[in-house]
């Protein structure tokens, strides 16, 4: 389960806590029917301190957990790569600075780029009492997703959540943007059919431009999932606290964030011969695995059973989105 550095945790609820819980799940109600649309947006939707702070509270969570979840993946399969700078392009207050500081401790310089000053003026409070300097001391810039801009420069280029909310006339250019000057690049959308989409299209992308499917693909090959038929995504857990449910008017202690997601480098990744994409079905003396393969594409129902032993036992304590040795 993923949780929340304590410093964060901590600092999110002194910030929730300055404003009255009912503006709080008016704006959570607003903000959560505008995530679940994901239409794109010609103006930002966070318009008050109350609307940056529901935000927050709804979604900072949730998306520290996908991108550690995301992140902490690629390290394992680029034990190289140890970043020393990331730009994290509309990154809101903060998350995926705080995720890529837990996963990686080469860091030393992380830069925010976000629109919205209230966001940024938040980010920075959550940030001022951070126990790792790297996201104490991070720079905050107020900018746009501009490829017509200069291009984020870093070892890390993150983009969470927000492929989705650009004109579809311009996501390509976006993508070819982040990845003109970026050692690595990690994407991240709703684990949802229309996110996956987004996120196979940026795939094939990046790709074109030369660059290595570092995760969760365990190939460089052509997507092998039928467009509109099925779609690819994984999902993190992570504890509701009590405000964070009330805030969801939930009443489970925990939720499953579903994310689809690619990150791309610069250098070759140590993938798995295969990838798990759904959760194994786990039967009396044998195990069902759904695979994506580097050599035969998807291969659903792989079975694995009591009598390979080892084998057997590895697959009964494997879950969704982990590797798997197709030898």
């Amino acid at each position: 389960m993923a949780v929340l550095p304590d410093d964060l945790s901590s600092a999110l609820d002194d910030e929730l806590a300055r404003h009255p819980l009912h503006r709080l799940t008016q704006s959570v109600d607003r903000l959560s029917t505008r995530y679940r649309q994901g239409d794109s947006a010609d103006s930002p939707i966070l318009t008050s301190d109350v609307d940056v702070a529901a935000y927050a509270g709804y979604r900072m969570p949730a998306t520290y957990a996908a991108v550690h979840a995301v992140l902490a993946e690629a390290a394992s399969r680029a034990p190289g790569f140890e970043p020393r700078t990331q730009v994290d392009v509309g990154g809101g207050t903060g998350a995926a600075v705080w995720a890529a500081a837990g996963v990686w401790p080469s860091l030393s310089r992380c830069t925010v780029v976000e629109q919205v000053a209230g966001a940024i003026g938040l980010g920075k409070r959550l940030a001022a009492g951070a126990r790792l300097p790297v996201v104490r001391d991070a720079e905050w810039r107020r900018g746009l997703v501009d490829p017509a801009g200069p291009a984020p420069e870093a070892d890390l280029v993150t983009l969470s959540y927000v492929l989705g909310e650009l004109p579809v006339a311009s996501r390509g250019d976006v993508v070819r943007w982040l990845a003109a000057k970026a050692g690595a690049v990690a994407l991240i959308e709703p684990g949802t059919p229309a996110g996956f989409e987004r996120i196979r299209a940026a795939r094939t992308q990046l790709i074109n431009l030369g660059l290595h499917v570092v995760a969760p693909c365990p190939h460089d090959a052509e997507c092998p999932i039928v467009a509109g038929a099925d779609w690819c995504h994984f999902a993190a857990r992570l504890p509701r606290s009590p405000l964070h449910r009330r805030l969801k008017a939930a009443t489970l202690g925990f939720e499953d964030e579903k994310f689809a997601y690619v990150v791309a480098g610069r250098f070759p990744p140590r993938r798995p011969d295969a990838r798990i994409v759904r959760h194994p079905k786990k039967h009396k003396g044998w195990v069902a695995l759904d695979l994506c393969t580097a050599t035969d594409g998807l291969q659903g129902g792989v079975a694995v059973s009591k009598k390979q032993g080892p084998r057997y036992r590895a697959a009964r304590d494997a879950e969704w989105g982990d590797g798997w040795s197709t030898n």
